[in-house]
């Protein structure tokens, strides 16, 4: 890589020395279990009630999970994930609670503390559990709403709870801010990529993510060069830049709530018609689906994935592209919020295709793709490293089984993820992106 990246194995070390930047916060266990129950009677809506009465037990979501199918640990169930916050809800909420009270037991802090691994470690979110459930239940919501409980009552993950903080305070991400972002702009300046900051007007505001800026500067290179040779009016703010949103994944809503309305405010103030988010899965959830909800207000613009921004931009002829003719072949990685969660899935493909690639499909693609297993914060926890490892296993499989000479995703987490795997199992297969790989087929 250009652009002075962080190497992959020095970034790993980055991630190992969070575990140790903060001591738990000391609570007594009655007060861990009050803070947890009034975190869940606040998410309990009527859908969740419907979901929670409406579960069979029957297990068919486990076939759904890359980490059950991975272990075979029936505890990786999707279904007994939940399972805290469906006793809850029988014993404190349901119309049948004088009936359950007699038989089944309250929650205590060492459930919740059994629970952290079983949300955190062994969920990705991914919601692959939800397209299978015979109910039509969203298994994942509600295992979400485990983890706001959890957050509330102090169990999140070290080092998710040290990058919450820093997000909160001091708005930076791995130590990666305002002045970062202007160094690595100048840096890409000196190469001749314009990167307009801190305009005060324009039509498209694109965000990116301190990962881009550390590990993968090439990226925000990419979407530069993309953005500029199809002629686009454009910003990126760099008080206002991180598409990463450390509150959702963590189960902390006035973080969340924060990181969304630094960004709201900031696209508001420069009259901007579109939200260009970066290749974050979550990133596309959390603005796409989440902020209008959670900030209680309609967005002014509109919000758009890079992958859809490119494949609109080609057909519209406002970007040319060098069509390739020596019979590449790609396999496409669908990220889960991206594909399952937000149906972007042939805008990709379209754009890879436009390249004169030939695209292999994995036995799982799509909606139905298998998660990579580091979604959801995934990455940033040493305790989930085993279980993130054999996810990427039932991935090696898959794109073995494609057979193409590139594997390319749309989301920079994903990438961490299959570039990881790949070092530890010697797995040789090139790893990329969609936004650099257009980025190097620009015909101008």
């Amino acid at each position: 890589m250009s652009n002075e990246a962080m190497s992959l194995q020095d970034f790993r070390g980055l991630l190992e020395k969070l575990r140790a930047g903060i001591a738990p916060r000391e609570m007594s266990d009655e007060e861990r279990v009050r803070r947890a129950k009034k975190a869940f009677m606040q998410k309990l809506n009527g859908h969740r009630a419907v979901d929670l009465d409406s579960c069979l037990q029957c297990g068919m979501c486990a076939e759904a999970c890359h980490f059950y199918e991975a272990t075979q640990n029936e505890t990786y169930a999707p279904v007994y994930k939940f399972r805290l916050l469906r006793r809850f809800y029988r014993r404190e909420m349901s119309p049948m609670r004088w009936f359950y009270r007699v038989f089944t037991p309250d929650i205590t802090a060492e459930d919740l503390q059994n629970w952290q691994h079983l949300v955190y470690d062994a969920c990705t979110g991914c919601g692959r559990c939800d397209m299978i459930c015979p109910m039509g239940i969203k298994i994942s919501a509600s295992i979400r709403v485990v983890r706001h409980g959890l957050a509330a009552a102090g169990f999140v993950p070290p080092e998710m709870r040290v990058l919450r903080n820093e997000q909160r305070d001091q708005n930076t991400l791995f130590g990666v801010g305002a002045e970062q972002l202007k160094a690595l702009a100048a840096r890409l300046g000196e190469q001749g990529i314009d990167v307009p900051l801190d305009r005060e007007q324009a039509d498209v505001m694109l965000l990116t993510t301190a990962v881009e800026v550390l590990l993968f500067p090439d990226a925000l290179a990419a979407n530069a060069r993309i953005l500029n040779s199809a002629g686009a009016d454009w910003t990126i703010q760099s008080d206002a830049f991180e598409a990463t949103n450390i509150g959702i994944i963590s189960g902390d809503d006035p973080t969340m709530k924060l990181a969304i309305r630094r960004i709201v405010d900031k696209a508001k103030a420069c009259g901007i018609k579109t939200l260009l988010l970066p290749e974050s899965g979550h990133a596309y959830q959390t603005m796409r689906w989440e902020a209008a909800t959670e900030m209680n207000e309609s967005l002014s613009f509109e919000i758009v994935s890079m992958p859809e921004f490119i494949a609109s931009e080609i057909k519209a002829n406002r970007l040319n592209l060098k069509r390739q003719s020596n019979g590449a072949s790609v396999t496409y990685h669908d990220p889960c919020r991206l594909s399952r969660k937000g149906g972007v899935t042939q805008q990709p493909r379209d754009v890879l295709e436009a390249l004169g690639m030939e695209v292999r499909e994995t036995p799982s693609n799509r909606r139905e793709n298998y998660c990579c297993g580091s979604g959801c914060g995934e990455f940033v926890m040493q305790s989930s490293a085993n279980l993130r490892q054999k996810a990427f296993e039932i991935k090696k499989g898959e794109f073995e089984e494609a057979g193409a000479d590139t594997v390319v995703t749309g989301c920079a987490n994903c990438r961490i993820n299959l570039l990881i795997g790949a070092e530890k199992s010697g797995w040789q297969t090139p790893v990329t992106s969609l936004v650099e790989t257009v980025a190097a087929n620009l015909a101008d």
